[in-house]
């Protein structure tokens, strides 16, 4: 049960697709993220934090009840969706939510995203939340008529001819017609929002809110000023918003690679700089002292540096790239600044975190699965694990501290390796490790319950309606 003082206020911010090694603080000195980063140094930084499963939607109801989504029983695909994948499930009525469990201990809630597949028809997100927005615009969201895109704007992104039969790219110049400036933007008008939240509510606390950010998932289009900052100059390529998730080889030059990349740090920088505004907001306001804040992404991607070149998330592509995602912490009283934990993490415990810092016990008056990351910052209290597994479509992910193995539901292996002498995963030598599959299969299986559901007869796409 937590000690702290009074209930603080607590704050939840997720940024879609963001890797960990491309923020500063977790080691990265080529991109600008001057703000994640002084976070970081108030704050307990956690090095070694994955998805219990992913992507999208599954991580998101995995962080609004603190319990495993894995190994995705139940699934049944809703009509009206944009992607159809194992796990991609609505929040069940049968099951509780932080953000109502908060309610009930007296808690003001509140919830912003402009993540469109958390308001897709049935999906259930927003149970909980006293106040929420739903900030359209992003990817796929049939927000504005492609019909009024302009044929001049086409060149840009190749062939206008191919580009004009693209749904995705139309979708987005619709969308960003109205895109002048980077307070046109829809991360810009998350984090307003957000700020005006606490701002509305700063003397109704305790309160919670969710901030949910689309960005740097694509569609990689940073504004100008950003992508200045990472692009080749002089760069008169075509600009690739959604690459295949698919080996880079045959789909793009290098030099479209790197322009690719450059964007996608743009994001990232954008991003870092209005998550600045609000936590600058947050302590004008005086809210700073009193809060718990984490700041973490669903997961990251690849950019053609695994064995496979693959650029992308698709569901058999789990490299650290993809899986490993940033965590960072800032408790009152500054319990844990400055300090690197690399206990094995999955999003569950930020859940759990939560739940503990309100007061409410989460070993007899809630039912999740995670541990609370305020016991082990405070006190060192913390059930070790030996290893962490997770799903992806038909794809099993597992790691202990030796070893990554990636395999697929029926048990055969796709790759593994040995991250103590190869931490990137850079050296497949899954044809020498059979005790380390047979293993891995063992634990994955036990945390599945005994067996891995199948969902044969469901065409698996992403989304962008491909096949997975």
């Amino acid at each position: 049960m937590s000690t702290l003082n009074q209930r603080p206020n607590q704050i939840c911010i997720v940024s879609d697709t963001l890797r960990a090694d491309y923020i500063g603080c977790y080691g990265n000195k080529d991109i600008h993220t001057p703000n994640l980063d002084a976070f970081a140094a108030e704050s307990a930084v956690f090095d070694c934090a994955y998805p219990e499963s992913l992507p999208t939607i599954q991580v998101r109801r995995a962080l609004h009840t603190g319990r495993r989504v894995y190994p995705f029983r139940k699934y049944k695909s809703l009509k009206g969706l944009t992607v159809y994948l194992s796990g991609w499930n609505p929040m069940d009525n049968e099951e509780d939510t932080l953000a109502e469990n908060l309610v009930d201990a007296g808690y003001y809630t509140g919830f912003v995203s402009d993540t469109q597949p958390y308001f897709a028809p049935g999906m259930n997100f927003t149970r909980g939340f006293e106040q929420w927005e739903f900030i359209r615009g992003q990817l796929k969201d049939k927000w504005r008529s492609p019909a009024v895109v302009p044929l001049e704007k086409l060149a840009k992104y190749g062939n206008p001819d191919e580009v004009r039969r693209d749904s995705v790219v139309l979708q987005y110049l619709a969308n960003t017609a109205n895109v002048h400036s980077e307070k046109d933007t829809t991360t810009a008008k998350v984090f307003q929002w957000a700020m005006n939240f606490i701002e509305d509510n700063r003397h109704v606390q305790p309160f919670y809110l969710m901030v949910d950010c689309w960005d740097p998932h694509e569609a990689w289009e940073a504004p100008d000023p950003y992508l200045e900052m990472y692009a080749k100059p002089g760069y008169k390529g075509r600009t690739i918003l959604h690459p295949r998730y698919a080996p880079v080889d045959g789909q793009m030059s290098q030099e479209e690679l790197e322009h690719v990349i450059a964007n996608y740090c743009g994001l990232v920088t954008l991003v870092d700089t209005w998550f600045g505004y609000f936590i600058n907001k947050l302590k004008r306001l005086g809210l700073w002292e009193n809060s718990v804040i984490t700041f973490l992404s669903d997961h990251g991607t690849n950019f053609a540096d695994n064995p496979e070149r693959i650029v992308g998330k698709p569901h058999y592509s789990l490299y650290p790239g993809l899986m490993h995602v940033p965590l960072i912490v800032r408790f009152p009283n500054g319990e844990g600044a400055g300090q690197r934990f690399n206990q094995l993490i999955y999003d569950t415990d930020v859940t759990a975190t939560f739940y503990e810092c309100a007061g409410i016990d989460i070993h007899s008056k809630v039912s999740i699965d995670g541990q609370s990351l305020y016991s082990l910052v405070k006190y060192g209290k913390w059930n070790e694990r030996e290893y962490l597994t997770s799903r992806y479509g038909n794809t099993l992910w597992y790691r202990d501290k030796k070893w990554w193995v990636i395999i697929d539901v029926t048990g055969k292996p796709r790759a593994v390796f040995n991250i103590q002498k190869d931490p990137h995963c850079q050296s497949n030598i899954v044809s020498h490790t059979k005790d380390v599959v047979k293993k891995a299969w063992k634990y994955i299986l036990d945390d599945a319950g005994g067996d891995l559901p199948v969902h044969e007869k469901i065409k698996q796409t992403d989304a962008l309606g491909r096949n997975c």
